[in-house]
This record gives C-alpha cells, sequence and structure tokens, in this order.
C-alpha cells in the first residue's frame, strides 16, 4: 500500500506530496485561478505520472533487449473535458523521443507494450474514458 502525506504549504492553494520516502512534490493552481503558479497543476501530475509510468517500461524493456538508451524525452499534451466538472481527460497523445542503439521497430514495440499493457496509468486514464495515442520518433 503506497502512503502519501499532503500539507498545505501557504495560505492559497499549493501543497506538497511527500512520499514515505521523504520524496517531495509541490503543486499549485495558476495565479489566474487564485493561486501562486509555484507547482504543477494537481491534473498535470497525472500527464507527468503517465509520461514516467511509461518511461520506466520502456527503459526497462530496452536495457532487457541490451539496447543503448543515450536521450529519452517525452512530449505529452492532454485536452480535458469542456465545460464539465470534474473535467477529465479526453485526449491525450505522447510523442516518445529516443535516441540510443534501438531500432524504430524496437522502440515501438517497447512503447507498445508499455502503452498496451504495463502502464498502470495508462490503464487508470482509458478506465476513466480518456483516448490516448502516440508516436515514437529516433533522435
Amino acid at each position: 500500500m503506497a502512503k502519501m502525506l499532503i500539507n498545505r504549504i501557504n495560505d492559497g492553494f499549493a501543497f506538497q506530496a511527500i512520499d514515505e520516502a521523504g520524496n517531495s512534490m509541490r503543486m499549485d493552481i495558476p495565479v489566474d485561478q487564485g493561486g501562486h503558479g509555484t507547482g504543477l497543476r494537481p491534473m498535470q501530475t497525472l500527464l507527468s505520472a503517465l509520461g514516467a509510468c511509461s518511461g520506466v517500461d520502456i527503459v526497462m524493456i530496452l536495457n532487457k533487449q541490451k539496447e543503448t538508451i543515450e536521450d529519452f524525452q517525452m512530449e505529452i499534451d492532454g485536452e480535458r473535458e469542456a465545460n464539465k466538472e470534474p473535467a477529465l481527460w479526453k485526449q491525450i497523445h505522447v510523442i516518445f523521443k529516443l535516441k540510443g542503439t534501438m531500432s524504430q521497430e524496437k522502440a515501438e514495440k517497447a512503447c507498445a507494450l508499455s502503452m498496451d499493457k504495463y502502464c498502470s496509468v495508462a490503464a487508470t486514464l482509458r478506465a476513466a474514458g480518456a483516448s490516448i495515442t502516440w508516436k515514437v520518433e529516433i533522435l
């Protein structure tokens, strides 16, 4: 079981999340919504979690195949439902940008295994109704 401690850290809408090991993340809302803009918005953290979850899977898969990863970046764009509360993620698109010894085919297979089979965050977002698309670019 995971345990998180969430502390309000100012007189506005900023919070700090701390896990059992003491790792932390700061969240806030934009200034135009009444916050101070000093952290990730809570819904952005879901997109970040998708990137980190799939990234871990992809690195593990490519490492098992003895591929060298020189650089790995992801761009994630998301669109939320309009005029709804709560406004869930409706569409998410991920671009995996990899540089290393892997071929386009191996990179795509690793990404497909993550996004379609292993990534719990992707499965959670899909269960909430999000459509997730992705592509791979070899740098």
